[in-house]
């Protein structure tokens, strides 16, 4: 028998022990009246005067010492951590007797009043005491010091258990994703719900998840995008509309992407991109000093600066400065590969031009961005759903930001011409049907048609969630700020 079933055979027969007892180990619930946190900062107020408040307190056990007649316990619950004194001459035999059944990773609920030891610490003096959940198994004794990153993701409760900065770190996330909520509330956003399952996979390029509904005996895609049916909102009166939500992209796993990720979508009617890229670095900034109490972050051994105005380059310049190629000298596909090519770079060909481009963003440009930076004005062929820009018809009114290296957010001066529209989804579409990587890009024909009853002109913006918070928790992977990120399977 292994020393984990030697531990759990022993707790199994705790477990039995407490029902002989006629103690319930899992009772249905407990009347708490204070977490850690408030019970200590209510000791603090009420210490001068001497007057202590009973209180109850609930929590999961971390630490035991005892001694004889005296035991000491730490639990810790969502606040923080306290400790408990209990003493068999307060508590009386019987009672004190039910701690040899009590293990670390037991949850507990005590009531009494609170103390400072003479070594300083507020402590409760338990008068009383429940079992309120037995656990099984031990919590790891060296999580810290675990050599696979991964078992803490498999295993996150454990993770959240046993490391205060992770908890941490989720409820920072928790407050980022309140402040953006709140930072659109006030510039008037409406907050919407989207559909999940759609008939057409759109407002992206990229390889969905399919499922099937049988009640309807249709194929449905999982969202790669929120873009088109809020467009259909500013098309239906709703001048400014966002929603946050999970997207779903049938792609590779990296630091960067994981198949589920959190998005934000916002569109502003009589807007354009210029405006977007306002709303983009006061949004940042915003959020950055409200969460953090400061716009200047940490990126690795650099420091980022997120309040305004943020640098702006065109996509033209940057790539050009980052690989020494000027893409309007190569205007088609076979002029731009033989160009990567003689300059030894890895060719796919199977991608179009805009892939391309965009392989040379990523490989070459985008690393190099620590600053935050709006790239500007991209080729058509990147953005069918992109209104052209005004002085060039080869160029779209678009915009990407890139803080630390990663790209955080897109946005569009949005098409609203429907025939136009149309057509760039067919050629997209004829484009798309010739690769090879398994991306969509279909024409969305209800779209299109909510766009003949007339779309105002529209600034539109996406936010990667989860990117947002890898640059203000300082976390080089999306693994690190998502609860429950896809992983392989164990074997």
């Amino acid at each position: 028998m292994g020393r984990l079933e030697r531990i759990v055979g022993q707790r199994l027969e705790k477990l039995d022990k407490l029902r002989s007892l006629g103690i319930n180990p899992y009772p249905h619930c407990y009347q708490r009246s204070h977490t850690a946190k408030q019970a200590l900062a209510l000791f603090e107020q009420q210490e001068a005067s001497q007057t202590p408040t009973e209180l109850n307190l609930a929590g999961r056990i971390i630490a035991i010492r005892s001694m004889g007649k005296i035991s000491f316990i730490t639990i810790q619950d969502g606040s923080g951590k306290i400790q408990l004194f209990f003493n068999r001459a307060v508590l009386g035999e019987e009672k004190y007797t039910i701690l040899k059944e009590v293990d670390i990773g037991d949850i507990i609920g005590a009531s009494g009043t609170l103390f400072r030891t003479k070594t300083g610490e507020i402590t409760l003096q338990v008068v009383n005491f429940s079992m309120l959940s037995k656990a099984l198994h031990p919590l790891p004794e060296k999580w810290h010091g675990l050599v696979d990153i991964e078992a803490r993701y498999r295993q996150r409760y454990l993770d959240l258990i046993s490391n205060e900065d992770v908890m941490s770190l989720f409820v920072r996330r928790s407050s980022i994703i309140a402040a953006v909520r709140q930072f659109l509330h006030h510039r008037s956003f409406i907050e919407v719900e989207t559909p999940v399952l759609q008939s057409v996979a759109g407002g992206a390029m990229a390889r969905p998840f399919m499922t099937h509904h049988h009640a309807l005996d249709r194929d449905l895609y999982l969202r790669i995008a929120l873009e088109l049916y809020l467009k259909r909102l500013i098309v239906g009166g709703m001048d400014r509309v966002f929603e946050i939500g999970r997207v779903f992209r049938n792609e590779g796993i990296s630091t960067k992407h994981n198949p589920e990720f959190t998005m934000m979508e916002c569109y502003q009617a009589y807007a354009d991109y210029l405006d977007m890229m306002r709303l983009t670095e006061d949004m940042f900034s915003t959020v950055a000093q409200q969460v953090i109490g400061t716009t200047t972050v940490p990126c690795g051994d650099q420091t980022i600066n997120l309040a305004p105005p943020w640098k702006r380059m065109t996509l033209r310049d940057a790539i050009r400065e980052g690989s020494g190629i000027d893409f309007d000298d190569y205007p088609d596909i076979d002029s731009l590969q033989k160009k990567m090519r003689d300059m030894k770079m890895d060719v796919d060909m199977t991608k179009d031009r805009g892939r391309l481009i965009d392989e040379l963003v990523s490989t070459c440009v985008e690393p190099h961005l620590i600053q935050p930076t709006f790239l500007y004005d991209y080729p058509i062929e990147m953005s069918p759903l992109a209104k052209r820009k005004r002085d060039d018809d080869h160029l779209v009114e678009r915009f990407e930001a890139f803080i630390g290296g990663i790209e955080v957010a897109n946005s569009f001066t949005e098409l609203n011409n429907p025939l136009e529209q149309e057509e760039r989804f067919k050629d997209q579409a004829h484009e798309h049907g010739k690769s090879a990587d398994g991306e969509e890009e279909v024409i969305d024909d209800d779209f299109v048609l909510a766009l003949e009853y007339g779309m105002p002109p529209t600034g539109g913006l996406g936010v990667g969630i989860d990117r947002l918070i890898m640059i203000l928790t300082d976390k080089q992977s999306i693994r690190e700020v998502i609860l429950f990120p896809q992983l392989k399977t164990k074997e």
